[in-house]
């Protein structure tokens, strides 16, 4: 039995060693161990047809492929550390402005931080501007990281999700600084318009003021000292000579008229004052007719003052009147010489009438009687929308001090005389009339 176990080995020895003298066909055999009542050839498996330089060709490429998919995946992470870093420095610079930032006393930047994070000019306009346009590079950048990585996932590439929930954090909290800054500069810039506007107003008040008073000076000037130096004269009682001062009255619920005046005339002086509106042409007159003393008519009440001034001397006069129970003060040469009440009580003064100097109107503008005429001399004739104090009168009755009125001032510009007789004259000094008086 052993030398049959011996033998059949031998035998499977000699017909399996591939160095048996027959040719190498390329397979493989494997022999193995069969039962004795069994089949006693060998057996043979065929291993697969392995191809050698193929397999190794595979495993390159695929080592290739792997290789150029790392170095697009850390290009990637690279310009997105670099994008972070990018947006973590201005974020600092944006933070630290914002804190540090000193404004002057308009309110505007101050020069040693005008500019912010280098690209924001010290204009709010274009600081908006170019605030807009970083924001919109940024969600642009963005955009861009966002498209990258669907790239990457789709050549199976993992972008970071932790990169990117940072990114998004620094941009929305740059995004809110931004926001910050922008509604600042509108706040500063809404301040700076309204002050700008403030400042243009009173700019243009004080150039227009400027303006007027050159335009007098040109218009009144060549024969006057000054604009209010210069008097009105009408040498005849006639219905065609007058004067009229070219604005009007608002509507006022008190006023103090001022006048000199200077009149010989007997009997009575005339009416050196008169104011009418549609609907009563004695809104307002200063009369003295015949043998009864001078009158003062509101809305055609009249009250009688105690004044005198037929000497042909100059005098000057103030009547002051408020709505408030009809209250009245005559003041002549700077003396209260009478007052009283209940004249046109609670009536207030009518605007948009006609102020004629020297003659009474029996309609708005017109219908003179040469009767009521005034003969003699006028001159700085001011209304003001108050009762003055008794020292303002007093001041100016003494030559203390000139007073223009802020309704109605005594200038060459606003005064025209009509007729062939009257005439602007320069005035005297204010001296010389006290001395004359």
């Amino acid at each position: 039995m052993f030398c049959f176990w011996c033998g059949f080995l031998w035998f499977c020895a000699l017909g399996c060693d591939p160095a048996s003298g027959q040719p190498d066909d390329g397979k493989r055999y494997i022999c193995r161990a069969v039962p004795l009542r069994g089949d006693a050839g060998c057996p043979v498996t065929l291993l697969p047809d392995l191809n050698t330089g193929g397999q190794e060709e595979e495993l390159r490429n695929t080592v290739m492929q792997l290789r150029e998919t790392i170095v697009q995946q850390k290009e990637t992470i690279s310009k997105q550390l670099g994008t972070i870093n990018e947006l973590t420095t201005k974020l600092s610079l944006c933070a630290s402005a914002t804190d540090d930032r000193s404004f002057d006393k308009g309110g505007s930047w101050g020069k040693e931080r005008q500019n912010t994070m280098g690209d924001v000019p010290g204009d709010p306009n274009d600081t908006i501007d170019n605030l807009g346009k970083t924001m919109k590079g940024l969600k642009d950048r963005l955009e861009i990281l966002e498209q990258q990585q669907m790239r990457a996932n789709v050549s199976g590439a993992s972008f970071p999700s932790e990169l990117r929930d940072l990114l998004q954090q620094r941009l929305g909290e740059l995004e809110k600084q931004l926001l910050k800054k922008v509604s600042t500069l509108e706040k500063e810039k809404s301040v700076l318009s309204n002050a700008t506007t403030a400042y243009r107003l009173k700019t243009e008040s004080t150039l227009n003021a400027l303006v007027d008073r050159i335009s007098e000076l040109e218009k009144g000037g060549g024969d006057f000292k000054s604009p209010e130096q210069f008097k009105v004269s009408f040498p005849q009682r006639t219905n065609y000579l007058y004067g009229r001062i070219t604005k009007s009255l608002p509507e006022m619920y008190a006023f103090t008229l001022c006048m000199w005046l200077k009149s010989s005339t007997s009997p009575g002086i005339g009416t050196p004052f008169s104011y009418g509106v549609p609907g009563q042409a004695n809104e307002i007159v200063l009369i003295e007719w015949g043998n009864n003393p001078i009158e003062l008519l509101i809305n055609d009440k009249v009250a009688q003052l105690p004044l005198e001034v037929r000497d042909g001397r100059w005098h000057h006069i103030c009547i002051a009147w408020t709505t408030r129970d009809g209250q009245w003060d005559a003041y002549q040469d700077g003396e209260k010489l009478g007052a009283g009440d209940n004249l046109a009580a609670w009536h207030p003064i009518k605007p948009g009438g006609v102020i004629i100097l020297g003659q009474e109107q029996d309609v708005v503008g017109g219908r003179f009687d040469a009767g009521q005429a005034f003969v003699g001399e006028l001159s700085q004739v001011n209304i003001w929308d108050r009762v003055l104090k008794p020292f303002e009168i007093q001041s100016m009755a003494n030559c203390s001090s000139y007073i223009a009125g802020n309704v109605i001032s005594w200038l060459a510009s606003n005064v025209e005389v009509f007729g062939r007789g009257a005439f602007k004259r320069p005035l005297e000094m204010c001296q010389e009339r006290l001395l004359n008086a």
